[in-house]
């Protein structure tokens, strides 16, 4: 097992079909201890209690900051140690750039960039006083090539603003024996997706993914648990692509 006697905290994590949920299970099933943090806090306990005993459920906006550290302390009192973060929460928002009103923009950037801010803010003094740590924070294919499917130009701004930052804290907190990766994952099946591609739509954007596909939350799991495994040990901020091909650069 790639995370024996490892303890994670997944944000974004409660949704049935989300990634988040896909990549708790998978480090549960490698050994971790996984604290599950969502906005939906009964959502999140639910969740945690379906994974079996030594999980944990917590309600978390990422958009506070005295939410997030309050979280932090919550998992850490729980289980001693966090050995990784997963920063997962986002939304999206599917409109073109002259409708981007002011509060869609601060709403989005908010909780897919700034989130990833304030999270690792409550994690990271933990992490320094033990001298190591994993931080992966989600990105976007919509953030390498200028939009996506379903997310507008501040998705894809908030995104590209993820990149800069963890590799950022990567260049900072490399000698404190911390990593921060990023993944930018293309088109993947999750409820945000889901009944919003038409037969049309799948079949247009299949001709442009070289391993004709479309992917799982589980392509993206498996991303997050290289990065926070020691498989990964001597990479640090790295931008990992889950997208078929979609983007070869």
């Amino acid at each position: 097992m790639l995370l024996a006697d490892k303890t994670a905290v997944i944000s974004g994590a409660a949704s049935a079909r989300g990634i988040g949920r896909a990549t708790a299970k998978l480090f549960a099933a490698h050994g971790a201890r996984v604290a599950i943090l969502d906005l939906d806090a009964e959502g999140a306990r639910h969740a945690a209690e379906e994974m079996g005993p030594g999980h944990i459920g917590i309600g978390c906006d990422v958009a506070d900051l005295a939410s997030c550290r309050h979280a932090a302390e919550q998992a850490i009192g729980a289980f001693g140690k966090v050995d990784i973060l997963i920063n997962n929460a986002g939304i999206s928002q599917p409109v073109k750039t002259m409708e981007i009103t002011p509060p869609d923009w601060q709403r989005i950037v908010d909780v897919n960039m700034t989130g990833v801010l304030y999270l690792s803010q409550a994690f990271i003094p933990h992490m320094r006083a033990r001298k190591q740590g994993s931080i992966a924070c989600m990105s976007s294919v919509s953030a390498q090539r200028g939009g996506g499917i379903f997310g507008g130009p501040h998705y894809s701004a908030a995104k590209a603003g993820v990149l800069g930052l963890a590799k950022a804290m990567a260049r900072e907190l490399g000698p404190d024996g911390i990593r921060v990766n990023s993944v930018t994952p293309g088109l993947i099946q999750t409820d945000i997706t889901g009944g919003k591609l038409t037969p049309e739509m799948r079949a247009e954007i299949l001709k442009g993914i070289p391993l004709n596909r479309l992917g799982d939350a589980e392509d993206v799991a498996k991303i997050y648990l290289f990065l926070a495994s020691d498989l990964s040990s001597y990479v640090t901020g790295a931008v990992i692509d889950v997208n078929g091909g979609m983007l070869i650069h």
